[in-house]
C-alpha cells in the first residue's frame, strides 16, 4: 500500500524552474518543464532544511489548486539537493538560548555587574522584539506589509535578541535566510560586547550610582 502511494506521488510530481522570486516576501512562481500553468511558490512549502530559493532553481513539487482555482506548489524540493538528517534550522535550540540569556542578564544585575534597569530594559526589549517577529510572521502569511529587517536588527542590537531567538524558533521565522542570520548574529555579538565592556569597565557601577542618587 505504501509503495503504491509512493508511485502515485512520483507520477503526480512536476519539475520546473523558478522564474520569479521575491526573497523579502518569501514567494515567487515556478513554470513546469515541458509547458503548463505556472504555480505559486511559497518558502514555507519547501522541505525543511532546504536552502533559500533563487531565480532559476530547478525544483520538484506537487501541484494543488487553492479555493480560488489557482495552482500552488506544495511539498517542494530542490532537485539534487541533499539534506542531512537532523540539520534543519529548527534543530538549533534558539528558544533555550534566548531564555538562558534573559536569566543571565538578571543574574548580572543581581551581582551588580550591570544596572538593574538595563536588565529590565533587555527583558522589555525582548518582549517587544518577540511581538515584532510575530507581526512579521503574520504579515507574511497574509501577504501584507512586512516589518523591515533593519527594524528587527535594530531591536536585536539594542538588547532584544533573546526575544528574537525565542520567536525565531517558536514561529519558525527568519531561520533559513542566511543573509538575515549573519546580520542577526552580528547584532548579538555587538550587544554582548557592549555588556562585557559595561561590566569590566566599572561603568555599570557608576550608572547605578547615578540612577540611585
Amino acid at each position: 500500500m505504501q509503495l503504491r502511494w509512493l508511485l502515485m506521488e512520483t507520477a503526480m510530481r512536476l519539475v520546473g524552474r523558478i522564474t520569479d522570486w521575491n526573497d523579502e516576501k518569501g514567494y515567487g512562481f515556478v513554470v513546469p518543464d515541458g509547458g503548463g500553468d505556472r504555480a505559486f511558490v511559497h518558502v514555507r512549502a519547501f522541505q525543511r532544511g532546504s536552502r533559500r530559493p533563487l531565480v532559476g532553481d530547478l525544483i520538484s513539487y506537487l501541484p494543488a489548486k487553492d479555493p480560488r482555482g489557482r495552482t500552488n506548489a506544495s511539498d517542494i524540493r530542490h532537485v539534487g539537493q541533499k539534506i542531512a538528517a537532523g540539520r534543519g534550522a529548527s534543530r538549533f535550540p534558539r528558544a533555550a538560548l534566548g531564555f538562558t540569556a534573559l536569566i543571565c542578564s538578571a543574574g548580572l544585575a543581581l551581582f551588580g555587574l550591570i544596572p538593574g534597569v538595563l536588565a529590565g530594559a533587555i527583558s522589555a526589549l525582548s518582549g517587544l522584539t518577540y511581538f515584532m517577529y510575530w507581526l512579521d510572521k503574520s504579515a507574511a502569511r497574509r501577504n501584507r506589509q512586512r516589518t523591515p529587517e533593519s527594524t528587527l536588527h535594530l531591536l536585536g542590537v539594542a538588547g532584544g535578541w533573546p526575544g528574537a531567538l525565542i520567536a525565531q524558533q517558536q514561529f519558525r521565522h527568519k531561520t533559513i535566510k542566511r543573509s538575515f542570520q549573519v546580520s542577526f548574529w552580528v547584532t548579538v555579538a555587538l550587544n554582548i560586547a557592549f555588556l562585557a565592556w559595561l561590566a569590566r569597565s566599572g561603568a555599570a557601577a557608576r550608572i547605578a550610582q547615578t540612577l540611585g542618587s
